[in-house]
Parts: C-alpha cells; structure tokens; sequence
C-alpha cells in the first residue's frame, strides 16, 4: 500500500469514527446492521483495513450519510486533523530514529497538547539535522566549510595578499617595519574615506562608516588604543578593497569577516616585509609571533595569525591555532599539522574544551600565567610543541596558542622547553596516575561546573552521558588529592 493509499484509509477511518459518533451509535451497533465484527470495524477505523466498496455504501447507510461523506480526503475535525499529524510524524524516519516510545493520541489527550506536539514537530522538521537526527547549527557548519578551505589553502590567501600589496604601494609605504599613520590616512585616502575618532560610537560598534560622506568613525584613544585602532580600521577598509556587498546568508557573513581580517594583517604586517623577517628568524631557530608582534606594530594575536598566513605557504612549516577561555573551550582554531583538536558530532571543535594537559590550560597552572608558556605535548597524532600567551589587558582572559608538530618545532623559540605533557593523562598528584586518582575519588565527589556558553557541549562523550557536563573530572580529582595529602 502506498504512502498515499494509507493516508486515504487514515482520512476515511477518521471520518467513520466522526460520522458514528455523531449518530450516537457503537460498533457493535453498526456492525450488526452492515454484517461485519465490531473487531473489524475498529480496524476500519483505526486505518488498518481497507473496506471494500460495498461495504463502505453499507456503513455510509448505516450511519445516514452517504458513501462521498465517508470517502471525503478531508479530516472531518480539527481534532481528527491533529491525531492523523501525530501518528503520522511518529511514521516519519527522522522521528522514528529518536527512539521515542510510541504516544496515542487517544481520547485522553487534550487538543491542546496534540496542537503543541505537531507545531514543535514542524518546527523540528525545518530545521536542517545531521545524520543522527540532531538539529545542526548553520553558524557552525558555515564555520567547518570555512575552515575546510583555509586548511586547503594553507589559510594563504593570495588574491588578498595581492590587494594589500596595492593599499600599500598607494599610501607610499616604504618596504620595511610597520606602517606609519600617514601610511595608514593615504591608504584610507585611496579608497576614498577619512578616518573620525569620536567619543558619542554605539557600544555595539567597534566602527561605523558614513557612506554618503566616506567617513570611517572609531572611538577616541582613550577608549581605543592606537593598535587596536590601526586593526579595526584596516579590517573596515578591507570590506571596501575587496568589494564585499552586503553578505546574502550566514557563510558570506564569516568569510567577509575572515577575509576583512586578514586584510587587515596583510597590511599592517606586509607579506614583503614579514617574509625575510621570518626566514631569518626560522633559520636561527627564534620564530616568535611576540617578535612580529613588536616589529609590525600589531596585537599578539594578529602576529600569530600572519605567522599562519605565511609560515606555511612561504617556509613549508605546517601550524595550529587556537584561541580558547579559561577553561580551555575553543572560540577559535585552525590547523594543517595535523594537531588532534577536540571536536563535536560535526567535527568541529569550535566549543569544545581542550584537554587538561594542553597548553591553553597548563598556562594558568603555571607560576606566572602572563608569560609565554611553552611546552610539547604528546597526542595519538603525534608530538606538537606550543606557545601560550594570556591577554593580561582582556577580561575575562582568554589564551591565544601556536604550535607546530615536532618536526618543525626547532625553528621556533621555545623550542628548547623541557616541559612535555601526554594527551589526556593527568599530571600528576602525589605520584598518582589518573586512572588511580579516578579510582581514588570517582563517586565521591559532586562538582559544579562554572556557567557558560558551551556547558552542555561537554555533556556527552562517545555517546555516554556526562553527569557533571562541563567539569574536567581529572582536575577536579587532582585537587581533591592535594587537599587530602595537603599538598
């Protein structure tokens, strides 16, 4: 029987039951008048057997309608409507693979509640979901394509590279170190726009553009300093240089912002420039995004971004980033070194939290949290060294790192660190490994875990779920053992 045909017999067994009641007749009833069981009646009406013509005349007659009143497409009721919905959505797959138990919309039910379950269901339906069934967020999967091309792209993007090249030429800059302010007024000059700091900027904006006056409006220096200024104002410009249209749906959206950016980058720290820098630096072993960070003028985290735009394409050193909160969740992450990021269902890290042992959580262990952490880490994908830098002048602090796999790690400073961590081991705590302090303390402990965005991203693990989602049980053990030794 086809989907259609079954539907046929759902409206037609719906119709009946309407058509009976309102006659104020029972099965048995109808049944003794038509020659059939009650047994088989109830069938007919629950849509699990098909009458044959004649009879359907016959019930039609027994219940003062005609056969047309029965065999009508239309649910006779919104009710008959709302319980054909629901048994209905239990038959769609997508549902089915939720593994709910089986709900009958039965008599007990009130309308109510069917109308809820059929407007959420719709809802459920037009969202987009991923193979097991589970909503996917569009921002994340726009993020995961975005990320795809970068990596492929050894995040180099050589058509932006190319436009930052000709912002400079026409601001007059000079070749070498970090662009000057009159530097920075001719390129806006070229695009045709003034820079205006002003004190009244919307708290929501970090800068706005008057298009008709080809203005650029950023906050006062003592809301905003000269760096961050220089950053904001390049990325603005960058949606200009590169002829960016108001973006149509959310991937335009994240790759404006990526490309604006990196724009950004490419300008303040030229590709020309940077490049002989960063050889040199590689061949004497002190690659070091703090050193670019002071040469170009720019933040920590824009030097560590360029040193990926550039390390790969020009010095074939493959790199990660990643920027992450206290508690090692991760905002954001790139790699082509092959680093094991910590990811979701979709494979995407982005919320996901970074094992203990990992640089951007080791470095708030760490005697002085503000002073760039090293340290190589051992994974099941291999080796990778690491740098951690804490932003002491961002609240709450968040940890921007940059690594590279072992191969490559002699190229950078740091890279004679003798502090080496395994991957999801513990560190350690009165000479106990993690399997003996979980042993130790599992089922005698009840944390809570700090409020935040991505808490309940940590919930599950390899299909388990996590009483405490969000806590790193193996530091919680770890305390609770240095508290009881008094370590």
């Amino acid at each position: 029987m086809t989907d259609t045909g079954r539907l046929d017999l759902t409206v037609l067994g719906h119709r009946a039951r309407h058509f009976r009641k309102r006659a104020g007749l029972t099965l048995g009833q109808v049944g003794e008048q038509v020659g059939v069981s009650a047994p088989y009646l109830s069938q007919v009406e629950n849509g699990h057997s098909e009458p044959r013509l004649a009879l359907v005349s016959d019930i039609a007659a027994a219940l003062g309608v005609t056969a047309s009143d029965l065999l009508d497409p239309t649910p006779p009721s919104r009710r008959a409507e709302l319980e054909m919905r629901v048994e209905a959505m239990q038959a769609d797959p997508s549902y089915v693979s939720l593994s709910l138990p089986e709900l009958k919309p039965g008599a007990r039910v009130p309308d109510d509640v069917l109308e809820h379950l059929v407007t959420v269901y719709d809802a459920w339906r037009n969202t987009d979901r991923g193979a097991d069934g589970a909503a996917v967020d569009p921002v994340r999967q726009a993020n995961a394509r975005l990320r795809a091309e970068m990596r492929d792209r050894s995040n180099y993007f050589a058509e932006i590279e190319a436009a930052a090249a000709e912002a400079l030429a026409a601001g007059g800059y000079g070749g070498v170190g970090p662009i000057s302010e009159r530097t920075l007024l001719d390129v806006a000059a070229h695009y045709g726009f003034t820079i205006n700091r002003v004190q009244d900027m919307p708290k929501s904006a970090r800068s706005v553009t008057d298009l008709a006056s080809r203005a650029i409006y950023i906050p006062q220096r003592n809301e905003m300093p000269t760096r961050a200024a220089r950053s904001v104002v390049l990325s603005t410009l960058g949606h200009f240089a590169l002829s960016h249209r108001d973006p149509g749906d959310v991937d335009e959206y994240l790759r404006q912002r990526v490309e604006s950016n990196y724009f950004a980058g490419a300008v303040l720290a030229p590709e020309s420039a940077a490049v002989p820098f960063l050889r040199e630096a590689a061949e004497a072993g002190d690659l070091s995004a703090e050193d670019l960070k002071e040469v170009f003028y720019v933040s920590y985290e824009m030097a560590t971004h360029r040193l990926c735009n550039l390390l790969t394409r020009h010095l074939d050193i493959p790199v990660h980033f990643l920027r992450t909160d206290e508690a090692g969740v991760v905002t954001k992450a790139y790699e082509n070194d092959g680093v094991p990021f910590p990811t979701d269902v979709e494979g995407s890290p982005d919320g996901q939290q970074v094992p203990a042992t990992w640089g951007p959580r080791q470095v708030f262990r760490s005697e002085d949290t503000f002073a760039l952490h090293y340290q190589y880490t051992d994974t099941v994908a291999g080796t990778f060294w690491c740098v951690t830098h804490v932003e002491a002048d961002r609240s709450p602090h968040n940890a921007v790192t940059m690594g590279t796999d072992d191969a490559h790690a002699r190229c950078f400073r740091g890279s004679d660190t003798t502090r080496r961590l395994v991957s999801g081991q513990s560190t350690g705590e009165g000479g106990l490994s993690s399997s003996q302090l979980e042993a130790r303390w599992a089922g005698r402990t009840w944390p809570s875990a700090r409020d935040r965005e991505f808490v309940l991203d940590a919930a599950t693990s390899d299909g388990d779920f996590s009483p405490f989602p969000g806590v790193e049980m193996s530091e919680v053990y770890a305390f609770l053992e240095r508290h009881a030794s008094g370590i």
